[in-house]
């Protein structure tokens, strides 16, 4: 039976191409057919794409000029299997490892070294991993007590479930002086689709419920929503958005990334193909930013097809196919601002006035003195409405001018020229009824 080529072999006398068919070669031409050959990527077996350098494809040509395409295999090192560790260092490597499997390569080597067995940064790593892959104790176990199963998973229809998640970006020079950025991303888990995605000058819970609100006016209403246990994320406001609009809220458990790994995978994917790709020193507008970042997506990442689909799909054309499982707002579009408004607490001053974020607002005077909710839109920093404490409407509210109110007729109460009367009255009554009293009883004192 003929010994089948080992595919390392395959791939250099492929990259040799031409060499191989030329019998002779004038004075100079190796060299320059040798460096032609190295401006090209070339497809490892394992998958990778490489450069080689003209050294290396000269070194290949000469080995199979001499012992043809054998010579070409890959050879096993002569002190394969062997170390240099002195023997009793082997020993006590072997009975730790054997000891408590989960210990890692560092912890041995520190061991050693307090022992006293080897001396300071003697022992490396790369040794002492070729000696325990040798014995078959290389790999780290982890107790079954601590092992968390995890499952490869995929929602069954685009709009199931979506993920969301910030990525640190990168800073950006503005006329306020340099400003770190911050990347939300909401991503559909079946299609891979990147609902929306804009880069913020914070992480905070404000920007997290505009970017929420801009993926609903784009995509619809997600079945479930998994996020990140951030602060931003903790928000009651936030809360109350998905509660009203039934959409299912799931924390990811602290410190365990494997559970949102699509979303980790794009941000990889932003950071390699999008960030380095880009000219930040030439920008000083955020939304400079974010128009480049949708040009790409809209244009490169949902066109491509992904690894992660079918053969041959791409993130839209998965998202498509689902159009009709994908819960779409209707008319709530139209009342979609309302749901992101914030109601806070305030007390109306004497004169009628409520302050927030530093303005000062004025509202109808007969609620002066009252506890009432100030309703207001976050995203535009302007406040609409007061409501009471029931979340009944109670009426609008303008911006204070002080000025205006110089010259404004001030109204009193209608029932103001009335008390008087009434009052005038009650005085005469009562001085009569005393002057009655007093003749009765000088009446008396008469008779008597």
């Amino acid at each position: 039976m003929t010994k089948p080529i080992h595919p390392e072999a395959l791939f250099r006398i492929q990259v040799l191409g031409s060499l191989t068919s030329r019998a002779d070669l004038e004075k100079g031409e190796l060299k320059r057919l040798v460096k032609d050959l190295s401006k090209h990527a070339y497809e490892t077996p394992n998958g990778k794409r490489v450069f080689l350098s003209p050294k290396t494809i000269e070194r290949w040509y000469y080995v199979w000029k001499k012992e043809n395409i054998e010579g070409l295999e890959p050879k096993t090192r002569c002190d394969r299997g062997k170390t240099q560790i002195p023997q009793d260092v082997q020993f006590c490597l072997i009975a730790l490892k054997e000891e408590q499997p989960s210990r890692s390569i560092h912890t041995l080597i520190r061991q050693m070294e307090v022992q006293e067995k080897v001396g300071k940064n003697e022992l490396t790593r790369s040794s002492v991993y070729r000696f325990l892959k040798n014995k078959g104790l290389s790999k780290q176990v982890v107790n079954d007590s601590h092992r968390i199963e995890r499952r490869a998973f995929e929602a069954l229809h685009a709009g199931d479930i979506w993920y969301s998640d910030v990525m640190h970006g990168p800073h950006m020079m503005t006329p306020k002086g340099s400003r770190k950025t911050y990347l939300i991303t909401f991503l559909d888990d079946a299609s891979r689709l990147a609902c929306h995605s804009g880069f913020y000058f914070t992480e905070s819970a404000l920007s997290l419920e505009h970017a929420l609100k801009e993926t609903l006016l784009k995509r619809g209403l997600p079945k479930k929503l998994v996020i990140d246990n951030g602060s931003a994320y903790r928000s009651d406001s936030l809360k109350t958005v998905c509660a009203r609009l039934g959409i299912h809220l799931v924390y990811c458990r602290p410190y365990e990334p494997q559970g949102k790994g699509k979303q980790e995978r794009w941000h990889r994917t932003v950071r390699a193909q999008f960030l380095q790709e880009i000219a930040l020193e030439n920008m000083s507008d955020l939304n400079e930013l974010n128009k480049r970042l949708w040009i790409w997506i809209e244009h490169e990442y949902h066109q491509r097809s992904h690894e992660g689909l079918e053969k041959d799909e791409t993130p839209l054309s998965r998202w498509r196919k689902d159009q009709s499982h994908i819960r779409q707002l209707g008319v709530l579009a139209a009342s979609l601002d309302e749901y992101f408004y914030h109601r806070i607490k305030r007390k109306v001053r004497k004169d009628g006035v409520v302050s927030w974020e530093g303005k000062e607002y004025e509202v109808p005077f007969e609620f002066s003195g009252d506890t009432v909710y100030l309703v207001v839109d976050p995203h535009q920093q302007t406040a609409l409405t007061i409501e009471s404490m029931k979340y009944y409407t109670l009426g609008p509210v303008f911006p204070l001018s002080r000025q205006a109110n110089c010259q404004r007729r001030r109204q009193r109460p209608a029932t103001s020229k009335a008390s008087g009367k009434l009052g005038k009255k009650f005085v005469e009554a009562l001085v009569d009824k005393t002057e009655d009293t007093f003749d009765i009883t000088n009446t008396t004192l008469d008779r008597e």
